[in-house]
């Protein structure tokens, strides 16, 4: 029986831990070649993990500058000759605050954080798609484009669903289909590398446990999700199963739309 992503080079970016391991790990199981991308060196251990079941390379790049990016995608087109799938998965709240507390550089490092890997992922990666006249492109956005305290991180999401639109748009008859899923809050093991390494006031903790309890509050299910809630639903777009839906972005968020 063949497998589901038999013979596909699948780019994985923000691989090294929680929703991007776990999606390499099941496409992996799924039958992809893998391209495990990540500015930490963290993501050379999954890498390790796989190559015992799946063709698997790793690259480290920092992926807020498109050299980064570029860098990425020519070395997983010198590896496998193709780019199947896409799977922009950089991103992350990095501060918790009412928006008058933001400053202005917090405000910039959310926005590179969170809207330009995918940015830069899409317009590395395209070129190869454009050639092939086939292509799956997921990127993951987030339900907190309607939230509290994370108005940059909301914003920058905000600019992935508009990028994932525009992109179906332009390459929809030219064989490339271009998703999201905005995934709601997740339960995942504590990062390895945090995103905020700054002391936190008990007034951080306060704002923090605010997105909480609105997140809780928000979904109609009451509870977070899983990884595997997440990754099965950004495989399923990366899949032929998903063939007739493009610019569409898929709330994963317990019934919580964003």
């Amino acid at each position: 029986m063949k497998q589901r992503f038999e013979g596909q080079v699948m780019l994985i970016t923000g691989a090294a831990q929680g929703i991007g391991a776990r999606v390499a790990e099941l496409a992996a199981e799924q039958g992809a070649r893998l391209v495990l991308v990540d500015r930490s060196p963290l993501v050379q251990e999954l890498r390790a993990r796989l190559a015992t079941s799946a063709e698997v390379i790793a690259i480290e790049a920092d992926l807020e500058r498109f050299e980064g990016a570029l860098a990425a995608a020519e070395q997983a087109h010198a590896r496998f000759g193709r780019i199947d799938i896409l799977v922009n998965n950089v991103g992350g709240t990095i501060w918790t605050r009412p928006y008058e507390h933001y400053k202005p550089a917090q405000i910039e490092a959310e926005v590179r954080r969170s809207l330009f890997p995918t940015l830069w992922g899409c317009r590395a990666v395209l070129p190869y798609m454009l050639e092939q006249q086939k292509g799956a492109i997921v990127n993951v956005s987030s339900i907190a484009t309607r939230s509290v305290n994370r108005v940059p991180y909301g914003a920058a999401k905000g600019g992935v669903n508009a990028l994932t639109a525009c992109l179906a748009f332009e390459n929809g008859e030219r064989g490339i289909r271009v998703n999201a899923i905005a995934p709601g809050g997740t339960e995942a093991p504590p990062r390895r590398i945090p995103r905020n390494t700054d002391a936190q006031c008990r007034q951080d903790q306060a704002w923090y446990q605010q997105i909480v309890d609105q997140t809780v509050s928000s979904t109609l299910m009451k509870r977070y999700g899983t990884l595997d809630e997440q990754a099965n639903a950004i495989l399923f777009l990366a899949s032929d199963e998903s063939s007739y839906i493009t610019g569409t972005v898929l709330p994963v968020g317990g019934g919580d739309q964003g």
